[in-house]
């Protein structure tokens, strides 16, 4: 019992972030997962598993509160979805000990993409209201989905700072879309995870578990998406991502460092997440100071 609070709890918490910053739920449980011991093909399956609820109860949230763009949805929904059914085959087909370390550093590299981005970037709006070409998102789809069921997550670290860089889309709408778009992912991965795997390795009490902290996470999410800043966040978490699947690469047959390899590497870790945050902390509020600077000098009319 004491398990499925705690992964009602990291679901919660997951789907809060997901919904607020449009990225990771699947790395976060999946990492969670992967350190309680669950084999990876089994721990993206109830990963995605839960996300078909949890993502269409976000994307209802999201559509209720503005927030959804439906033809960036169809646009790279669809092909996401081709690619984790892709992705979730080829995982399904790899062993155990080599599947294992090789999600790590995908979720590795997702995390330290997610937190360079936002600490040192933030979100930029430069050509906000620009159309968004269909050749751009149906590449990245396919990508996104493809890394999303072979990592455990990567369609909201992949498809979210993408859809921001560019500028063209307000932030909020972009989080919202790939929130509403990750249902069409959820299905096909978890389609592509119960053809090659069965219910090997499943267990249902878990996805209910993960489903039900998700479901009541997504509507607070939904609004807390105008609230919370991104860059902060996207640093934070980005640090858990890195410093969690590097203890998994540390106790790998690859590695296998010793104890005090090990403590100087969560030293230095530690130290670099700690610098990032204030970093991120502190840009966060030269741009707010700097937004409410221009905002007071701007003339007001008679």
């Amino acid at each position: 019992m004491r398990t499925l609070t705690l992964l009602a709890l990291a679901g919660l918490g997951a789907q809060l972030v997901d919904g607020s910053l449009g990225m990771a739920y699947g790395v976060t449980s999946t990492t969670l997962l992967l350190a309680m011991g669950t084999g990876p093909a089994a721990a993206s399956a109830t990963v995605h598993l839960a996300e078909i609820g949890t993502t269409l109860m976000s994307g209802a949230s999201h559509w209720r509160f503005g927030n959804v763009d439906w033809k960036v949805v169809a646009r790279i929904g669809v092909p996401g979805a081709v690619g984790s059914f892709l992705g979730a085959t080829v995982l399904s087909s790899l062993s155990t000990e080599v599947a294992e370390p090789v999600m790590s550093l995908i979720l590795l590299g997702l995390g330290l993409y997610v937190m360079s981005r936002f600490t040192f970037r933030g979100l930029p709006e430069e050509n906000l209201g620009k159309p968004l070409r269909k050749r751009f998102l149906a590449p990245l789809g396919l990508v996104a989905g493809f890394l999303d069921a072979t990592g455990g997550g990567g369609w909201g670290p992949v498809g979210t700072p993408a859809l921001l860089a560019g500028g063209r889309m307000e932030p909020r709408k972009v989080i919202g879309s790939i929130d509403t778009s990750e249902f069409l992912v959820a299905v096909a991965a978890s389609l592509g995870f119960l053809f090659s795997l069965g219910s090997q390795g499943l267990d249902r009490y878990w996805v209910l578990a993960f489903l039900l902290g998700g479901l009541v996470a997504a509507p607070v999410a939904a609004w807390l998406v105008r609230l919370v800043p991104p860059r902060v966040l996207g640093s934070a978490v980005g640090g858990v991502i890195i410093v969690t699947n590097v203890r998994t690469l540390l106790k790998s047959d690859w590695i296998g460092a010793g104890g005090s390899v090990s403590a100087v590497v969560y030293v230095v870790l530690y130290a670099v997440w700690a610098a990032a945050l204030t970093y991120s902390i502190r840009a966060h509020r030269q741009e707010r100071a700097a937004g409410t600077e221009h905002a007071e000098r701007q003339p007001v009319d008679a």
